[in-house]
Formats: C-alpha cells, sequence, structure tokens
C-alpha cells in the first residue's frame, strides 16, 4: 500500500513541477512578444511640411479661378470652419460661393505659414493672408469688402492617404496693428499730466516734444494735444 501511495505522490509532484516550468515558459513567450512589439513610425515631418505648405499657397489660385474640384478634395466632408465675422460654415458652404464665384480680388497673398506636425496623421497649420480688393457677394447681391490682413490656424487629418481640412479659423488682423509699436500712441507726459504739467522742468524730450515746435520761452509750458494719427490704436 505504501508503495502505491509513494508513487501516487511521485506523480503528482511530477505533474506540478511540469505545470510550472510550462506557465513560465508561456510568461516569458508573452513577455518577448511585448518587448517584440514593433515601434510607431516616425513621422516625416518635412514630407508633411512640404505638402501641407504646397496646398495653402494653392487658395489663391483655387479662389481665382473658382476651382470648386480642388474644394471638393482639400475639405473634408465633415469640416468646420470659423469665418472671420465669427460665423460657422462647412465644406457645403464653400463650395456654394466657390460655384457662384462670390469671391474675388485682385491680389490674395499667402504669408508667415507654419507647419506643426502631431503625428504622421494630423497637423496644423498657421498663417497670414494679404487681401487686396477683396469683394464677397452675399446671397442679396449686395457687395462686402473683405480686403484687408487675416490670421488663420487650418486643422489637417490624413485619411484614405490624402490630407484634407478638417477645421479652420479665420480672424482679422487690426488695420493699425503695428501702430502699437511706436511710442506715439501712448500717453505722453503732456497729454497725462506727468512730468511736463509739474513745477520739474523738462530736461528730456517727450514723444509729444518730438513731434510738436516747443512753446515760446516767454509762455509758461502747456500741455499740448497728440497728433491725430498717434492717438489711432
Amino acid at each position: 500500500m505504501k508503495k502505491y501511495l509513494s508513487v501516487a505522490v511521485l506523480s503528482v509532484a511530477t505533474a506540478l513541477l511540469a505545470f510550472s516550468q510550462f506557465g513560465c515558459a508561456g510568461q516569458n513567450s508573452n513577455t518577448n512578444k511585448v518587448n517584440m512589439a514593433t515601434p510607431e513610425p516616425t513621422p516625416d515631418k518635412d514630407a508633411i511640411t512640404t505638402e501641407l505648405t504646397k496646398i495653402e499657397n494653392d487658395w489663391p489660385r483655387i479662389i481665382r479661378e473658382h476651382d470648386v474640384a480642388a474644394v471638393k478634395r482639400i475639405e473634408a466632408d465633415d469640416a468646420v470652419f470659423v469665418y472671420p465675422d465669427g460665423s460657422l460654415g462647412d465644406k457645403a458652404q464653400d463650395i456654394k460661393d466657390m460655384e457662384a464665384g462670390a469671391l474675388s480680388a485682385d491680389s490674395w497673398e499667402v504669408a508667415d505659414i507654419k507647419v506643426n506636425v502631431l503625428d504622421d496623421d494630423d497637423a496644423v497649420v498657421s498663417g497670414r493672408s494679404i487681401v487686396k480688393g477683396g469683394k464677397y457677394k452675399m446671397p442679396d447681391g449686395k457687395i462686402q469688402d473683405i480686403s484687408g490682413e487675416f490670421r488663420w490656424l487650418d486643422t489637417y487629418s490624413r485619411r484614405n492617404g490624402q490630407w484634407q481640412e478638417v477645421a479652420g479659423a479665420t480672424t482679422p488682423m487690426p488695420k493699425n496693428a503695428t501702430a502699437s509699436a511706436s511710442p506715439s500712441p501712448k500717453a505722453s507726459p503732456a497729454a497725462s499730466g506727468t512730468p511736463a504739467m509739474k513745477t520739474t522742468p523738462a530736461a528730456k524730450p517727450t514723444p509729444a516734444a518730438k513731434v510738436m515746435p516747443p512753446a515760446p520761452k516767454s509762455e509758461p509750458m502747456k500741455p499740448m494735444p497728440l497728433p491725430t494719427k498717434a492717438k489711432t490704436p
């Protein structure tokens, strides 16, 4: 009896040992599979930048020639746009405007293009448009002047191997955006009632003093208004 019991115990021990070895082997196999996983491909940023820059630079031609086919190819069916006046639009509206020849301009320039590649199939493009003699024919027949400079941001996704614009937003830039960089728009001491209004001598010329003749010595210094252009923001 003891002999059979010993044989039974030995058989169970052998089975447990074999099972444990098989389990370890399976775990090692799974670990190797995880470690050997193929890494994500690195996006070819130069190629993507070149392709999307080419698309953006082609918009002036598309608008000038009313190239409806190009709009259908570039814009995604589910694309959403924010127009300069804050209204929302889509691909259907852009196609409708292009077919009607609603957009026109004497000159349409694209500048400052910057491509931010997110991954192999997604990118964001920003830039600036300078429109001269721009006109938009509204549904009621009225002509709206759309001349000016605009900042825009476009989002692209690669679908079925083709880059398509899935979202875009455009905002007008202030006409006198560069004016704030000069000292004239700032309140000068004469206008604000600081150094020039006090009894201390004005030893240094202020921005207002540079653009206007000094007051006669026989009369006390009075605050003088800034030129009209300098007041414009």
